[in-house]
């Protein structure tokens, strides 16, 4: 997910190492925080694979800063994954909310509406952090505080989305597909 929020924040405008470290904070460091041992290799690897050019530029103060710019391949990189996201980045909910971050990016209604029915339906699958003899444990049934709290939360927070799924695949329908705008 990592790579996938520097290209998807580069798409948006070339930044500076430390600004881009400070978005992708801002999207899931409260929950993942990206350090500098896991940030800079992705950036190095990105550059390599020619995703994403560098290059240094007069600071601020005395220090040159390294500016990072999206390159045509890395915009094509970025489309394809947002088109085919992994399974892993449907499923779990942290990975699925930087995948929206940057849906956006897609130039074309339809493959947005593809991976939100993916969303759709992987929610529509009966689960539950318990199981007793194979079957999901609800709320209801859960004698345990502390895990109907996490079974009334979890439940809530998929209703919600549901919801919003079925709002936003409304919306997207009704739009003709649209050019990729930068």
């Amino acid at each position: 997910m990592l790579e996938l929020s520097i290209l998807g924040f580069l798409y948006e405008k070339p930044l500076h190492g430390y600004e881009l470290k400070e978005r992708i904070h801002g999207l899931s460091g409260h929950v993942r925080p990206v350090s500098d041992g896991a940030l800079y290799p992705a950036i190095t690897r990105l550059v390599k694979n020619g995703l994403v050019d560098s290059r240094t530029e007069p600071g601020a103060s005395a220090a040159p800063r390294r500016t990072l710019s999206l390159t045509a391949e890395g915009r094509r990189e970025l489309l394809a994954r947002l088109r085919a996201p992994k399974d892993a980045e449907i499923t779990d909910g942290q990975r699925f909310f930087t995948l929206l971050a940057f849906l956006g990016h897609l130039p074309d209604p339809a493959d947005q509406a593809a991976v939100l029915r993916r969303r759709q339906e992987f929610l529509s699958a009966p689960a539950s952090f318990f199981y007793a003899a194979g079957t999901p444990v609800t709320a209801e049934r859960e004698p345990d505080l502390f895990r109907q709290g996490m079974l009334r939360i979890a439940r809530a927070t998929g209703t919600a989305e549901k919801a919003w799924l079925v709002e936003a695949l409304r919306e997207l329908e009704a739009k003709p597909g649209r050019e990729d705008t930068p």
